[in-house]
Parts: structure tokens; C-alpha cells; sequence
């Protein structure tokens, strides 16, 4: 058991997240299990994934000294350059392309060549980090889905990431656009504001009323372009929940291609059959910066771009060679 005591700056944060990065290592089915088990306690009682810690809290977690050790251990660190795009960066903040199937953190199997990974990976290369005397990692801000492309954003400094956590967080001073193509065909732009529920066993989220659990969720989207039985969209997140575009979109009838989770699955055989395509059509392809200040002021009204990738635009020809039958 290791008992930790939340500081000032941990103060404020999910106990998930306190938990995830404390034991940095551990698979996210490892932590998710042990919320599961009740090996989780904040002042003697046991908490979910979303409660939220204040200074001076005490924490617990029910691991063996061997978990400890390994799950706090990190991988060994490696000078190479960056295998993937990077759309910006300056000395505080780095914004890189992520690539379909690339994991951000690692998983329930362990994986442990991440997008985090080769980020380290990338700035020793550069002697911006050293893992022998550093004493603050390089970390993102958010996250995709492991089967979401497009743009992840790195403080690499402690005070650039506390700024784009913020961000992220009350986007009033970042806009966060996704480019996606939906089922049907959309007519109009739109907004959806419908309170989402995550049920932390399953994994899989719902929509329901705030006075039942629910938390706020609003989403806006824009007809980009229509291509017979689908729409390509541009979504804009006002809220930041778990799969929300993907849940938001199939309750009105227009779910993500390819999306077997919240989708139709009829779809989803045909356009898997023709395109190959066996995950979302989601893609993170815009953030824009407004009045930001401090160490971001670099950013301060610019927008980062990443380009629909290459596979997801043969999707696309391929659908509309499809419509045009």
C-alpha cells in the first residue's frame, strides 16, 4: 500500500488522473480494475474514477511493493528524431500529428511504444530532456483515442503544461475542431447539447439527464461537404467528454463511419468490406488559439492545421465512387 498526500499544485484533479500519473507505468486497465476494487481511498473511504481531490487529501493505493516499482519505473528513454509530423513547436509547447492507432498513454496490454514515448525519445534527442536529472517529463494536455488521428499538444516545460491543461480545460481561449464523416445525409449545421453518462464497467457512454448523473455536453457541427450517403463535418467540442462526438452524432441518426461501438453496424460491414476502413472516421485537424498569454503567448492567435490524413481521403473517394453508381 503507498499512501500519498495531494499537494497544492495535485489539488483540483480527477482522482484517475492523480492515480495515472503516479503510477505512470500502469496499464489503464490496471487502474481502471483497482477504482473497480475499491483499492482506491481518499481519507479512509473508497472513491471513483471521478472524484476530486483538495489539498491536503489522503490518498492510498492497494498495490504490491513489485506493482510499485514497475508501474513507476519508466521505459528507458532513447536520442531519436520524431517519427511522426510535427504541426508546432517552440521551447514550452510542442503540437505533434498523431497517427491513426498510435496510443497516447499506454493500455491494458502494456504497450509501451506511445506517442508520450517517442516524445521523450525526441526532445533527449534534441537535449531538451534528460531522464537521468530532469525533474519534470514532458506530458500532453489532453487525448485522442488510440483510433482518433490528429493533433496532440506537449507542454514541455511544467508551466507550459499547466497552461494547456487550463485551456483544455475551460476552452474559452482554445477552440478544438474535428473533421468527421457521418452516416446520412445532413442537411443543415448544427447543435447538440445532451448531458453524457460514462459507465465506468463497460466503457461504453450514454446520454442522460444531469439529475440522474449526467454531465453537460454540447456539441456544434458544420456541413463541410455531402457525398451522397454520407457528410463530411467539421465538429467543434464546447464540452470535452469521453466519446462525445461519437455518442452525440449516432443519437441523431448520424453516426461516425466505422464507428462499431455507437454506429450502425450494417454500415460499418459495407464500409469496412469496401475501404477497409475498422475504426472511426475521426480526425483532431484544428486548434485555435485566442488570447492566450504567458509562456503560450507564442500562440496567441494562431491556428494549427493538420491535413485529413491520406487513408482517410481514399475512404472518402472510395464512398463517393460507391455513390455515384
Amino acid at each position: 500500500m503507498k499512501e500519498i498526500t495531494v499537494n497544492k499544485l495535485a489539488a483540483g484533479q480527477k482522482a484517475e488522473k492523480f492515480v495515472r500519473k503516479y503510477l505512470s507505468e500502469a496499464p489503464l486497465g490496471f487502474i481502471y480494475k483497482a477504482f473497480r476494487k475499491k483499492d482506491i481511498k481518499v481519507n479512509g473511504h473508497w472513491v471513483n474514477k471521478e472524484h476530486i481531490l483538495n489539498e491536503g487529501d489522503v490518498v492510498r493505493i492497494y498495490v504490491t511493493d513489485q506493482q510499485l516499482e514497475d508501474f513507476k519505473k519508466p521505459r528507458p528513454v532513447t536520442k531519436k528524431e520524431f517519427p511522426y509530423t510535427i504541426a508546432y513547436e517552440d521551447e514550452h509547447v510542442l503540437i505533434v500529428d498523431k497517427p491513426k492507432g498510435v496510443l497516447v498513454y499506454g493500455d491494458a496490454t502494456g504497450v509501451r511504444e506511445t506517442l508520450g514515448n517517442a516524445v521523450l525519445d525526441y526532445l533527449y534527442f534534441k537535449e531538451e530532456y534528460d531522464p537521468e536529472t530532469a525533474s519534470f517529463t514532458p506530458s500532453p494536455a489532453h487525448r485522442l483515442d488510440r483510433n482518433t488521428s490528429g493533433l496532440v499538444a506537449y507542454g514541455k516545460t511544467d508551466a507550459a503544461l499547466k497552461e494547456l491543461t487550463l485551456l483544455f480545460k475551460e476552452r474559452t481561449q482554445l477552440e478544438k475542431r474535428y473533421l468527421a464523416l457521418a452516416l446520412g445525409d445532413i442537411d443543415k449545421d448544427g447543435v447538440i447539447n445532451a448531458p453524457l453518462w460514462k459507465d465506468t464497467n463497460n466503457g461504453r457512454v450514454y446520454i442522460r439527464p444531469i439529475e440522474k448523473g449526467g454531465k453537460e455536453a454540447i456539441t456544434k457541427y458544420k456541413v463541410v461537404k455531402r457525398y451522397g450517403d454520407y457528410t463530411l463535418i467539421e465538429v467543434e467540442l464546447v464540452t470535452g467528454r469521453t466519446h462525445q462526438i461519437r455518442v452525440h452524432l449516432a443519437s441523431i441518426g448520424h453516426p461516425l463511419i466505422g464507428d462499431e461501438k455507437y454506429g450502425d453496424f450494417a454500415s460499418c460491414r459495407e464500409v469496412k468490406k469496401l475501404t477497409g476502413l475498422d475504426s472511426q472516421f475521426l480526425h483532431a485537424h484544428k486548434l485555435m488559439f485566442k488570447d492566450v498569454s504567458g509562456v503560450l503567448s507564442p500562440l496567441k492567435g494562431k491556428t494549427i492545421t493538420s491535413p485529413l490524413p491520406e487513408n482517410l481521403n481514399k475512404v472518402i473517394e472510395q464512398l463517393t465512387e460507391k455513390s455515384a453508381k
